[in-house]
């Protein structure tokens, strides 16, 4: 009788990985085909020496989540490391937009390439709470596509916005955000 049991348990463990592995394969396939399809998409600028060794206006830890093909937030693109999510720091310089991936290609939005800034619920997989991610529209060659990424700290998403917004308006602030620290009475 144990001998039935555990033939039949090898039976649905064996079935098991075999189903994983199917669907496992199924899901490379999906990917490496869709990476194929968006072939003709540009890759995006490196970050410049310049802005790297430059103060950021403003700046923040937190997750690049995806970069999507215009404003339809399931359409993830795939090429260029656009559809790996990594953690991440966004950086706003009076240039552009630099996002500095962990595990990931950095990418960098010239200030020219802007085109808009909100806070929305998520997109392509990550979904928060309301206003929880940053989504910045930008053009990529001819297209226009959508980058999110969330802060860390909830504090850090309202100075990113004014600064990338003040980008888009072409008026950068004149300094850089920093929190000044009291200095203690003498």
């Amino acid at each position: 009788m144990n001998d039935d049991f555990s033939a039949e348990y090898t039976l649905i463990g064996i079935l098991t990985v075999i189903g994983l592995a199917v669907v496992l394969l199924l899901m490379w396939w999906g990917w490496r085909n869709r990476k194929r399809r968006q072939q003709d998409i540009a890759a995006p600028a490196p970050v410049p020496a310049k802005v790297l060794e430059s103060e950021p206006l403003a700046g923040a830890e937190g997750m690049y989540v995806t970069t999507v093909r215009g404003r339809d937030y399931l359409d993830r693109i795939a090429v260029h490391d656009l559809g790996l999510r990594t953690n991440a720091r966004l950086e706003v310089h009076r240039a552009g937009v630099a996002l500095l991936r962990e595990g990931g290609s950095n990418l960098f939005i010239p200030q020219s390439d802007l085109r808009e800034v909100r806070l929305d619920s998520g997109m392509s997989g990550k979904f928060v709470e309301k206003g929880g991610l940053l989504v910045i529209s930008w053009t990529l060659g001819d297209r226009e596509v959508s980058t999110g990424f969330r802060t860390r700290a909830a504090d850090d998403r309202d100075p990113l916005l004014t600064a990338i917004q003040a980008l888009i308006e072409g008026e950068p602030p004149a300094t850089p955000t920093t929190s000044a620290v009291a200095a203690p009475d003498a």
